[in-house]
C-alpha cells in the first residue's frame, strides 16, 4: 500500500507539474521547475484536498463501528455481539499496553487512539487543503492581474466546499457501498468478505 502510494504521488506530481506549466504557457509566464511546482498551491491542493476526505472516511467508520451494526455484513459485528472482553477497562494484564493499564483520562485516550489519530489526519488535512487551495487561489488571482484573498476568505467560498463536498460525498458513498454489497456477494479469500459458503444474514465468520 505505501509502495503503491509512493508511486501515484511521484506521478501525480509530474502530471500535475506538466499540466501546471501548460496553464503558464496559456498565460505567457516562464515554466516552473519541478521542485519549485512541489512547494506551490496546485500541488499543496490536490494532495490535501483527497487526503481531508480520506481520513474523515477512515476515521469515522472505524468511530462508527464500534457502535452502530448491520446486520449480515462482513463488515459489521453481530448486531447482538457484546464488546469483546480485551476491549474492557478492567481485562488488562502485565503484557498489556502501558496506557491501557493506567486509569482515567490516559486510557480513555488510548482506547479511542485509533479513530482520534484517523480524525486528528483530517484535521491537518484540512488546514492542508486550505491552505494550499488559498495558494492556488491567489496564484491564478496573480496571473489574472486580481489581489489576494485571505485564508478565512477562502474558507468562506463556494470554491473551497465544493472541492471538499465532491470528495466527500464519494468517500462515504464507497464505504456504504462496501458494507451494503458485503452482505450479499462475496470474494474468496478477502477478510473484507464473510466466506462464499456463509448465509446473507451472517456477520463475520
Amino acid at each position: 500500500m505505501f509502495g503503491a502510494f509512493a508511486l501515484f504521488i511521484v506521478l501525480q506530481s509530474v502530471f500535475g507539474w506538466q499540466a501546471r506549466n501548460e496553464e503558464l504557457a496559456d498565460y505567457g509566464v516562464a515554466a516552473d521547475s519541478y521542485l519549485h511546482y512541489l512547494r506551490t498551491g496546485h500541488f499543496a491542493e490536490a494532495v490535501f484536498e483527497n487526503w481531508e476526505s480520506e481520513f474523515l472516511q477512515m476515521g469515522s467508520y472505524v468511530l462508527l463501528t464500534a457502535y452502530l451494526v448491520q446486520r449480515g455484513s462482513a463488515e459489521s459485528k453481530q448486531p447482538d455481539e457484546p464488546d469483546r472482553p480485551q476491549d474492557l477497562p478492567g481485562a488488562a494484564t502485565g503484557d498489556s499496553p502501558k496506557p491501557s493499564r493506567r486509569r482515567g483520562f490516559a486510557q480513555v485516550l488510548y482506547r479511542n487512539s485509533l479513530s482520534l489519530v484517523l480524525l486528528g489526519f483530517f484535521v491537518l488535512s484540512f488546514a492542508g487543503h486550505l491552505l494550499g487551495g488559498v495558494a492556488e487561489h491567489n496564484e491564478q488571482e496573480a496571473l489574472r492581474g486580481r489581489p489576494p484573498i485571505s485564508a478565512l476568505e477562502f474558507l468562506g467560498s463556494p470554491d473551497f466546499w465544493f472541492q471538499s463536498m465532491q470528495n466527500w460525498q464519494s468517500e462515504f458513498l464507497a464505504v456504504g457501498a462496501l458494507i451494503v454489497l458485503s452482505i450479499v456477494l462475496r470474494q474468496h479469500g478477502s477478510p473484507e468478505s464473510k466466506p462464499v459458503t456463509a448465509p446473507d444474514a451472517q456477520t463475520g465468520e
